[in-house]
């Protein structure tokens, strides 16, 4: 199953409609969490549509809803693409992508499939100590998604 699959199964899982919808320019989608719904932007590439999908996807798990307050917009923002960065991107060909590319982000992001706001979102979730690569560290012995040595 492949990870688009896994996010139309959640979706379908939590009862969330997808509604494609002309958007304000600024917007490439949006979560309406009274309604269960992700209205999304007509026209869009596969690489946006899926990035743009996944993150809003994260929005409906959360059960996010638009705030007054900046802060808190920002960090469900952040949190959304950072899960949908560890659905979208899988380890072995982050790694690939990086040694090909760099590190160039954008680069990596067409590579990969994604946007490049995903790609910087897997960045921020990566923790490297000297010759170990660790993906979603947290605090405590044995507290992460995924451990690899790198020498």
């Amino acid at each position: 199953m492949t990870p688009d699959d896994q996010i139309h199964d959640a979706l379908d899982a939590m009862g969330v409609r997808i509604e494609y919808a002309a958007l304000p320019a600024d917007r490439d989608g949006e979560y309406v969490h009274q309604r269960k719904l992700i209205r999304l932007r007509h026209g869009m590439t596969n690489r946006l549509h899926r990035s743009v999908l996944t993150h809003e996807c994260a929005h409906a798990v959360f059960g996010d809803e638009p705030s007054m307050f900046g802060p808190l917009n920002a960090k469900q923002e952040r949190r959304a693409d950072e899960w949908a960065a560890m659905r979208l991107i899988r380890h072995e060909d982050y790694r690939n992508s990086e040694a090909i590319h760099h590190g160039h982000a954008g680069a990596m992001a067409h590579d990969l499939g994604v946007v490049r706001s995903i790609v910087e979102a897997y960045q921020r979730i990566l923790l490297r100590v000297g010759d170990t690569v660790y993906i979603a560290p947290k605090m405590g012995a044995g507290m992460w998604a995924h451990r690899e040595e790198i020498a």
